[in-house]
C-alpha cells in the first residue's frame, strides 16, 4: 500500500510536520536508488514539499533519474547537519517514485519552483516514513508510519 505526502500528513499531521521541518532545515539530503545492477546507488538531492506532493526534481539524465526510471524504488534521508544537534531527530522516508511528464501538471511545477532546466520531475508515493530521536538524552525513540497502519512508536533504553 502507498499514499502520497497529503495522506500522510492528514493521518499522522504531528510527525509530518515534524519531518518537513528537518528536511527544510538542510537543502541538500540523501537519496537511494537501485543501480541496473540491483546494487544501491546513493546521491545529493533537493526534496520539494509543495500542494500535498513530495517531489524530487534532478538533472535531465542523471543516474539516479535512469534508475528511477528502471526502478521506482527509492529512499531519501535527511539530511543530519554536523551531527551535533538534530533537532526533530533522525527522518527517513521509503517509497516509489513515478516520473511527471512534460504537461500542463510538469508546467505549473517548473513556473513556480523554477528548476533549473531540462530537469526530470518525480512525484512519491510513500511506503514508509521514520523518524529516530533520543528522549531525555537516554530513550532511544522510532517512530515508524506505514500507510493504512497506525503509527508504531518504539522506546528503547
Amino acid at each position: 500500500m502507498t499514499a502520497n505526502w497529503g495522506a500522510f500528513t492528514t493521518a499522522e499531521p504531528d510527525l509530518a510536520r515534524t519531518v518537513e521541518e528537518r528536511f527544510r532545515a538542510f537543502t541538500h539530503h540523501v537519496l537511494a536508488t537501485v543501480r541496473k545492477d540491483g546494487s544501491p546507488r546513493t546521491s545529493g538531492l533537493e526534496a520539494d514539499f509543495r500542494h500535498g506532493e513530495l517531489w524530487l526534481g534532478m538533472m535531465h539524465g542523471s543516474l539516479k533519474a535512469r534508475d528511477l526510471h528502471r526502478d521506482p524504488r527509492f529512499a531519501l534521508q535527511a539530511n543530519p547537519g554536523d551531527g551535533t544537534a538534530m533537532g526533530g531527530g533522525d527522518v527517513r522516508i521509503s517509497g516509489r517514485a513515478y516520473e511527471v511528464p512534460d504537461g500542463p501538471e510538469k508546467s505549473a511545477y517548473t513556473e513556480e519552483a523554477e528548476p533549473p532546466q531540462p530537469f526530470h520531475l518525480f512525484r512519491t508515493e510513500l511506503t514508509e516514513v521514520v523518524r529516530t530521536s533520543v528522549e531525555d538524552e537516554k530513550y532511544l525513540v522510532v517512530q515508524v508510519w506505514k500507510p493504512g497502519e497506525p503509527l508504531r512508536t518504539i522506546k528503547r533504553v
